[in-house]
């Protein structure tokens, strides 16, 4: 477990805020004009997904603290109500940039481009017709309108679901008056509905569902007058809470404790800017919030809903040119896994090479009349996942196969217990980890009868096994059939399915065990080598990096002298560049086309240069309360590999590369260099363009 030692407050930048920072770094993509212009709508409809999940968790989270009347601190040495003061600061400008962007800049230049989205009160004659014809015919039926009275209390409203509040004038049949109601919107309509070509003038016409229901509400309340519509929409606490001491079947207390989700304690209030203020007023009362707690934003209430958008509109010049993921040599020449793999180790980049072989790997294993078993972790892998297929027909066929299904892999839990029950249906084993601990790490293992014996062939990665995910996230995977790495799997199954004491590894680092320890001894090891006058050089990229003994090596190393990269994605604690503590540290941040999602530590080791992939990031979490992965890169072939397509160009960027500041802040920095995009640049390396 981590230890208490206490680190001067002021080394460290907070992580809610660091978060911020990041989602204002992908709302750059949005205002780039470089970046294709469906691309940026995308980007747009990012923010506000991440921004939803943010609330969800790190303000719910915050303001948990608050009400009980917590004065603890994190690392930054913030309390909660003065780090809550500037979360909402920043999060409320933070949402007005995004609609200002969206409103001024990318919904006037997709009308340009023929993509319009009609404004209620620009629909002409024959569209208000479309329209209302739609309006009775798929609207109509799905609708519940509840009117505020003491026989109605105010409902229960759905985390994030859309929804109306009425003002209303005059009296019902039945001689009640209580001047409002509310109406949600269908969840099973969309949101955005395309019109004909031939009542707008153009390919991709659309109007808000939003605008539907605002035109047409008054027949929902036959013979009263509405003096107002108002969108409005909640966001929820959705931290799942189990408790450890309590619980006696993970499983049926996480189905007991899902539905939950969709009515936890609100955290935010959005509403349209024409909401009056009585109403604004109204809401906030019945939700417990406060005025800090208001978004009112300038168009619709959940701009999440127009990632529908990109998909849906037939236009190549406006989106990244598409790519065919490239295949391994190996692969061009033979289509035999099991051969491939026992003649040396196979390294996949994803998503510039394909996921391909993975389900290759697992589709003849499940056919392979010599493979006797499968063992395989789950995290995340999507619904209808042709993986799962695979093992599924394995598990009918005869073959031994274990399934460890992380049942607590957050807005994932209702897929995998579905994966699960499946699995469970057809005599696979499922197992749900460790309880207490997540297991995060990316394994999957096949035994085959070879020659008299068993051999193992194993396959792990720094990303999950989603083969959605693998087209827009960047990751590596690694095919292996050495005994010293395959044995070293087998025994980290066996400690989560069965029971007994740690045992050493050969090369594998395991979180909760290993992996701090061994992280700590590499950083020191380069900063006694830089004491001693040699050459020592730390990079890594990671998502994350916030663990304050990490962090506190690494201001160690460089005040040795070690040059230090550090690549990291999202939150960074470390304060870069400041002098006599990290003046020998860059932190750098790369947002494009595809999410940067692999983990990479290298460690100059006196010329040995030691490489190792991983599933976790340096956070506390991923150290001490989950089951983690870090595997070597032992090939030196394949080491070079990662070192120059994983680490060289991202150094090198200067077109989608931040770089970080000591107070926390990002900057492009502007290059006279010709421009590097290292994404770009894998493209054009490992596949095919078109």
């Amino acid at each position: 477990m981590p230890t208490s030692r206490h680190y001067p407050f002021d080394h460290f930048i907070n992580r809610e805020l660091s978060l911020l920072a990041f989602n204002r770094r992908v709302l750059a993509q949005a205002a780039d004009p470089r970046v294709p212009l469906l691309e940026r709508l995308r980007f747009l409809c990012i923010v506000s997904s991440n921004l939803d999940e943010f609330f969800e968790i790190r303000v719910a989270g915050l303001k948990e603290q608050i009400k009980l009347g917590s004065r603890v601190t994190d690392n930054d040495g913030l309390p909660p109500q003065e780090l809550f003061r500037r979360v909402e600061h920043q999060a409320h400008a933070l949402i007005a940039e995004q609609y200002a962007l969206q409103n001024d800049v990318i919904l006037p230049a997709l009308a340009a481009e023929g993509i319009v989205f009609i404004r209620r009160s620009l629909w002409d004659e024959p569209q208000s017709a479309w329209i209302r014809e739609y309006f009775f015919r798929e609207v109509m039926p799905l609708l519940t309108p509840i009117g505020l009275d003491p026989a109605h209390p105010f409902p229960r409203v759905l985390n994030k679901s859309l929804n109306f509040a009425i003002e209303l004038e005059g009296t019902d049949a039945f001689g009640r008056s209580s001047g409002a109601a509310i109406v949600q919107a269908p969840r099973a309509l969309p949101r955005v509905i395309h019109l004909p070509k031939e009542l707008t003038g153009v390919d991709h016409g659309y109007v808000f569902l939003s605008s539907i229901l605002h035109q047409h509400v008054g027949e929902l309340f036959s013979g009263m007058n509405v003096l107002g519509c108002y969108q409005f929409r909640v966001t929820r606490n959705s931290d799942l809470f189990v408790d450890d001491e309590e619980v006696k079947n993970l499983r049926t207390a996480l189905q007991g404790e899902l539905p939950q989700r969709h009515f936890g304690d609100a955290v935010r209030l959005e509403v349209a800017d024409n909401c009056s203020e009585v109403m604004t007023q109204f809401l906030l009362q019945q939700f417990g919030l406060k005025g800090e707690d208001l978004y009112r934003v300038q168009g619709i209430v959940n701009l999440v809903r127009l990632i529908s958008v990109p998909d849906g509109v037939d236009r190549p010049d406006l989106k990244y040119p598409p790519f065919h993921p490239g295949m391994p040599k190996v692969m061009t020449k033979r289509s035999d896994m099991f051969a491939n793999i026992r003649k040396h180790d196979i390294l996949l980049h994803h998503p510039f090479q394909s996921f391909t072989p993975v389900i290759q790997f697992l589709q003849q294993a499940a056919d392979d009349p010599q493979v006797v078993a499968i063992k395989m972790t789950v995290y995340r892998t999507g619904t209808g996942s042709v993986l799962m297929e695979h093992l599924l027909r394995a598990a009918r066929s005869g073959k031994e196969v274990t399934v460890v299904v992380e049942l607590m892999a957050r807005f994932d839990e209702e897929a995998n217990l579905d994966i699960a029950a499946r699995l469970e249906e057809i005599g696979a084993h499922v197992v749900y980890g460790v309880f207490g601990y997540k297991t995060h790490a990316k394994m999957l293992m096949v035994l085959r009868r070879e020659d008299g014996g068993y051999r193992r062939y194993v396959h792990l990665g720094t990303g999950n096994y989603h083969p959605g995910t693998t087209r827009f996230y960047t990751d590596f995977g690694l095919l292996t059939a050495r005994e010293e790495i395959s044995d070293d799997v087998n025994e980290v199954f066996k400690q989560i399915t069965g029971l007994g004491k740690h045992k050493a590894l050969n090369h594998l680092l395991q979180a909760p065990f290993t992996l701090h320890a061994a992280m700590l001894a590499l950083i020191q090891a380069e900063a006694d080598a830089a004491r001693a006058g040699h050459r020592a050089q730390i990079i890594a990229k990671m998502n994350s990096l916030l663990e304050p003994e990490i962090i506190e090596a690494l201001y160690d190393a460089s005040q040795a002298g070690v040059k230090i990269d550090l690549l990291v994605r999202g939150v960074c604690a470390l304060r870069p560049g400041v002098a006599g503590l990290s003046e020998r540290i860059r932190v750098r941040s790369v947002i494009g086309r595809f999410l940067e999602h692999s983990r990479i530590f290298y460690f100059h080791a006196g010329g040995e240069q030691k490489l190792y992939l991983s599933s976790a990031d340096w956070m506390e979490r991923n150290f001490f309360r989950r089951i983690e992965i870090c595997f070597p890169i032992l090939e030196a072939k394949l080491k070079r590999r990662v070192i120059q397509e994983g680490l060289r160009p991202y150094l090198a960027d200067n077109s989608q590369a931040w770089n970080m500041n000591a107070e926390g802040g990002f900057a492009v920095s502007p290059s006279r260099r010709s421009r590097i995009c290292a994404q770009e640049l894998l493209l054009t390396e490992l596949a095919t363009r078109g």
